[in-house]
């Protein structure tokens, strides 16, 4: 399975924001309608490797200071979820 390692900026909230999110029981933070600013993508082709790249970006300075997060997002679905249909050349 393939991964995506991500090192991102934490977007600073509001206190009425975070006040209206926990009142509606919605979220504060969507990341498919608007992600957080990427800093730095890294590539990995197994989880061990993902890991460790993700600890190893962990160490940077506004990761650590608060102001920056790092993701490990899998690209596959496990088991194979990318499906391929058959071609059509009777092979």
């Amino acid at each position: 399975m393939r991964f995506l390692i991500v090192r991102t900026d934490i977007r600073a909230a509001a206190d009425v924001d975070i006040a209206a999110a926990w009142a509606c029981g919605g979220r504060l933070r969507d990341e498919t309608t608007a992600p957080e600013p990427r800093r730095q993508i890294v590539h990995a082709e197994e989880r061990d490797a993902a890991l460790l790249l993700a600890r190893a970006l962990a160490t940077v300075g506004a990761v650590r200071s608060g102001r920056q997060r790092v993701k490990v997002l899998p690209l596959d679905e496990p088991g194979g979820g990318l499906r391929v249909a058959p071609d059509d050349r009777g092979s």
